[in-house]
């Protein structure tokens, strides 16, 4: 069985070093931001379509953190979860994926900054540091509409990235339909030290010119006539945990400044 996309066509994306920390108040108003390499606007993940709405992500990094933000236009904002781990999924919600040689993680995020945390490894590999397959919060998991070609992976569903900050801004009025937001944005801190889990030996923090595969994604619980789900990269099919199909990410020196 092969891939329903192929892994060389995915987009690629520049992650820019940092010149000053970012604020972590989920605006992505700091001059890091302003400065960032923002990716072209997200389509539908499984047709590679247009959608109605713009969705943008930037990525940025220092010695101590990768930095994600998410900016996401949207007319009436909603979230529903507030215990972390919950169903994220069952709201309005961004996806982060990071993804190495045999693991990959996975951070879901409503707008109420509820988080939703996951570690997968390949079955066919070692499990990732630290970590055992005998664990009562370990399970197997296929994926969502692909039996993915590598087979089985274990799922454990106990596990928090050390040290992660994550924040949310809404631009208007949570869970009010009688007005129109114009949307919100996510902003994400995650420490190398945690990464460790996917690193797969790579360096951390990354080289001069090293590249990640992340995944970037949005899903929406009121559909149109596409999908739903709205990523960077189109998968070819309903399921995000595709980590050969993510965007390539190279990591550069290059600052990020204030434009």
């Amino acid at each position: 069985m092969s891939l329903p996309r192929d892994p060389a066509a995915v987009p690629r994306c520049t992650a820019l070093r940092a010149a000053t920390p970012a604020d972590l108040d989920g605006r992505l108003a700091a001059d890091c931001w302003r400065g960032a390499a923002w990716t072209g606007p997200f389509v539908d993940l499984v047709s590679g379509e247009a959608v109605p709405l713009d969705t943008r992500a930037a990525l940025l990094w220092d010695d101590e953190h990768l930095y994600v933000g998410f900016r996401l236009e949207e007319p009436d904002v909603t979230a529903t979860l507030t215990e972390r781990d919950a169903h994220i999924w069952l709201d309005d919600d961004v996806e982060l994926f990071v993804a190495g040689p045999d693991a990959y993680y996975e951070l879901e995020i409503n707008a109420f900054n509820t988080v939703y945390e996951v570690l997968f490894g390949w079955d066919d590999a070692p499990p990732p540091p630290g970590l055992r397959r005998d664990d009562p919060l370990a399970a197997p998991f296929d994926g969502v509409d692909l039996r993915h070609p590598r087979g089985g992976r274990t799922g454990w569903w106990g596990f928090d990235l050390p040290g992660l900050t994550t924040a949310v801004h809404v631009d208007g009025t949570l869970n009010d339909p009688a007005d129109v937001d114009r949307g919100w944005s996510v902003e994400i801190a995650l420490p190398w030290t945690g990464l460790a889990a996917v690193a797969g030996g790579r360096s951390l923090p990354p080289a001069d010119g090293d590249e990640w595969r992340i995944g970037l994604a949005r899903f929406n619980t009121r559909k149109g006539d596409d999908s739903g789900g709205w990523s960077l990269a189109p998968h070819g099919v309903w399921d995000s945990h595709v980590p050969e199909l993510f965007p390539i990410v190279r990591f550069t020196d290059g600052p990020a400044r204030s434009a």
